[in-house]
């Protein structure tokens, strides 16, 4: 396979991976029926939001947890969804030298692929070997596939060196098969893989708190009903979406960032803390190419009519924000500020590409 061939087949199988804390990639292999990532992609959460390009962003149970190796197997996403076949490669037949592919989600960034080649195919870090390699990863690509120019995937990336000059490490593709395997003899249940002696610890085997073979203390996977709920201003933001309709928790970027859709406009809410204000910015149309001027005339007269909320032009973009201070919200009036916001931004986003010819801002699939 050519390398255009490679990424355009991996494009459906690369998921973006989000928790309260962290976002990472993953990747799913039919064989198995699950999605592989990093244990400290989804570390503590029994559910991750992930989202695909042919489908939407939704919760995805976290099934395996393997702190060891690294290792975590999500739920697929639910739906009759149509992925391509990703086979596993033979690790035993890598060389030094071998040309590769880092895979994934860097910063968040929706899908990029990088080439490089194994540094060194055995490097071991904390009793275990990993693939060395020069291809560039960063925070983000956590999760995703090393692949060869075969198309199979040799390897999960795992870490970088800090300061080192493009310095990554992938789990061998050995040690996800082995695990893919003993999870398929207990598929359907949740569990926690021992860091001590590997043993498969599950609700029903579980001694107390430790592990039935060596004693370990396990920490199982949490389902979503036990994790820590957000409080303060965000748990009051929170509210305010789910009396809007809205998926709080689908919503949720980090611990006080969310993000919307109304209709075809984008709101980001940002909350904070050091400067005690709410945010909502609401991102429409970009300018259009020619005749700027009726435009700008529109977004001044709408300035001054409109009440609580504001036209801002960001490069081309152009947002309708609105900024209410942290003391001053309750859930009662937030509510009615966002539903304004929500309103007004779908409104303005469709009269200003159907009366102005704006163009529809870009968003990646």
């Amino acid at each position: 396979m050519n390398l255009n061939e490679i990424i355009e087949q991996f494009k459906t199988a690369v998921i973006q991976i989000a928790t309260q804390q962290s976002t990472g990639t993953g990747f799913y292999i039919a064989e198995y029926n699950l999605i592989v990532t990093n244990h400290h992609v989804v570390r503590d959460a029994g559910d991750v939001t992930i989202k695909g390009k042919n489908f939407e962003k939704q919760f995805s149970k976290v099934l395996f947890s393997d702190a060891k190796h690294d290792l975590a197997f999500l739920a697929p996403p639910e739906g009759q969804i149509a992925f391509p076949v990703i086979p596993l490669g033979d690790y035993t037949l890598l060389r030094d030298g071998d040309s590769v592919l880092a895979i994934g989600h860097p910063y968040g960034l929706n899908y990029s692929s990088t080439q490089g080649v194994i540094s060194r195919v055995d490097r071991v870090q904390n009793g275990l070997k990993y693939i060395q390699i020069d291809a560039a990863i960063n925070p983000g690509n956590s999760g995703g596939p090393l692949v060869n120019l075969n198309g199979e995937v040799i390897g999960v990336n795992t870490f970088i060196i800090r300061g080192g000059d493009n310095l990554g490490f992938a789990l061998p593709s050995s040690y996800l098969k082995e695990a893919l395997e003993e999870y398929n003899t207990v598929r359907g249940t949740i569990v926690v893989r021992c860091p001590s002696c590997s043993t498969m610890v599950t609700d029903q085997n579980i001694d107390g708190e430790y592990c039935p073979n060596c004693g370990t203390k396990i920490e199982m996977i949490k389902p979503k009903e036990n994790q820590v709920e957000v409080t303060g201003i965000a748990k009051t933001i929170e509210t305010i979406l789910e009396r809007l309709g809205k998926d709080k928790e689908l919503a949720r970027m980090s611990t006080n960032n969310w993000e919307v859709k109304a209709g075809s406009a984008t709101i980001k809410i940002n909350y904070n803390p050091d400067t005690f204000f709410i945010v909502g910015d609401a991102f429409l149309c970009q300018l259009p190419k020619q005749n700027l001027g009726p435009v700008y005339e529109f977004l001044m007269k709408e300035n001054y009519n409109l009440k609580s909320m504001l036209f801002s032009v960001a490069e081309h973009d152009i947002v309708l924000s609105s900024l209410t201070y942290d003391m001053d919200l309750t859930i009662e009036n937030g509510e009615i500020m966002m539903k304004a916001l929500f309103e007004k931004a779908d409104y303005y986003d469709n009269y200003l590409i159907d009366t102005y010819q704006c163009t529809p801002r870009l968003e990646e699939s």
